[in-house]
């Protein structure tokens, strides 16, 4: 079994950063990536600084040829199973290989639950969005529809306001829109349509053309604003005995500011620790989490070490 210092699982921009910063450090390193990027349905990735408006995928692949820079090893797979503890190592295994560590970074993202909405997810990452900083200036003075789904969708549209003056708040979700919630809408002079929405409706060409609503009524819309549920992908978390935490965004591993979680040896960064981080904000937390790691394994080292002999 071969043994890492530090296990990275997952290869975004938190894990990888994280890597980097644990390869500069002279770590011996082990990132596995199930090559399944949240972001990979978009076009551009937006507030990087540097990198303003870059592929998301060729982002992710400038920073693995970094992390090989500094001896970094990187494998394309999914973990099967995590287990152990800090005391005893952690053991990972995938596809019939097991590696062993003594420490462990989830850089594992989170999955966006959408209603289920036909068309929807067509629209996902393009058209359908969710974010006013990551996506707010591409749909800039069109005509958006924002779905009113839960708590956060009447901050969407105060958000998205800013950005265009047709905004309609469609309540697919009455029970999610309260007295406070329509005051705000009233305040910023959002039309709200009382419909559930039934279908999302493309042109020949394949672009967004409208919604249906369920009384078959359709309205026209250039893009979608849809606040679905945040999940971590927090199952090798759980499975090591650790609990969620929740908020109006969804569910997410809770660390401490140098991305350690509630389980010994085991650090959290990126979407999985931090569901409405952006890609600067994910990286910055895999880079201050390596080097929590690094400090982490110098101390164990010098709490092994033989006290000095008394003179």
């Amino acid at each position: 079994m071969e043994h890492y210092e530090a296990i990275v699982i997952g290869g975004g921009s938190a894990g990888l950063a994280a890597a980097i910063a644990l390869g500069r450090s002279r770590r011996t390193v082990l990132v596995i990536d199930e090559g399944k990027p949240r972001n990979a349905a978009a076009q551009h990735a937006h507030n990087i600084l540097g990198n303003e408006g870059i592929n998301p995928l060729d982002f992710l692949s400038r920073g693995r040829q970094e992390a090989m820079n500094y001896g970094v090893q990187i494998i394309e797979g999914a973990v099967d199973q995590l287990g152990g503890s800090m005391e005893t190592g952690f053991s990972v295994t995938m596809s019939g290989q097991a590696f062993s560590a003594d420490r462990i970074v989830l850089a594992t993202g989170l999955v966006d639950d959408l209603p289920p909405i036909p068309g929807l997810a067509r629209a996902w990452g393009d058209t359908a969005v969710h974010c006013a900083y990551c996506h707010g200036w591409e749909v800039r003075d069109q005509e958006i529809l924002v779905l009113g789904i839960g708590p956060m969708s009447t901050h969407q549209a105060m958000m998205f306001s800013q950005l265009s003056p047709s905004i309609t708040f469609i309540n697919h979700t009455p029970a999610a829109l309260n007295d406070e919630n329509r005051a705000t809408l009233a305040a910023l002079e959002i039309p709200v349509i009382e419909q559930a929405v039934q279908a999302i409706d493309f042109d020949a060409q394949g672009n967004l053309d409208s919604v249906t609503l369920a009384d078959g009524r359709k309205v026209n819309a250039q893009a979608l604003v849809v606040a679905g549920q945040m999940n971590a992908q927090a199952s090798l978390y759980l499975s090591l005995g650790g609990q969620l935490a929740e908020n109006p965004l969804g569910t997410f591993i809770q660390v401490n500011e140098m991305g350690a979680t509630a389980l010994p040896g085991v650090y959290a960064a990126g979407n999985a620790s931090n569901l409405g981080a952006m890609v600067m904000a994910a990286a910055a937390s895999g880079t201050v989490a390596g080097a929590a790691i690094n400090a982490d394994l110098l101390g164990s080292r010098l709490a092994k070490a033989p006290a000095p002999a008394k003179p």
